[in-house]
């Protein structure tokens, strides 16, 4: 697995970095996201979100406890869908794309 490299990581300043994205609440792994750009992570978009096969919907709810954790959504700026993160919903962790399989 690779990270993206297009328009928006460039607009974002280049940077971008692999999240493992866990549900806050029992703890279980939902997926890996590509952060691009500095500042918190308020929104998930949908071409970012590993593994890319992900069922998505109008609600982002995790697999294991049933616990909302965000909504879909269309951003408005760049036109883009996206997950609309509810606060302290998820946790986060750095995470090197090379131990993916």
């Amino acid at each position: 697995m690779k990270l993206k490299n297009d328009k928006h990581r460039k607009a974002r300043g280049g940077t971008s970095r692999l999240l493992s994205i866990s549900c806050e609440k029992c703890g279980s792994h939902v997926f890996y996201y590509q952060k691009d750009g500095p500042g918190i992570l308020k929104r998930l978009y949908l071409d970012r979100i590993y593994p890319l096969g992900i069922k998505t919907g109008k609600q982002l709810v995790c697999k294991h406890c049933k616990e909302l954790l965000g909504m879909a959504t269309i951003y408005k700026k760049e036109k883009r869908p996206a997950y609309r993160l509810f606060a302290g919903a998820i946790s986060k962790e750095l995470f090197q794309e090379n131990k993916i399989k």
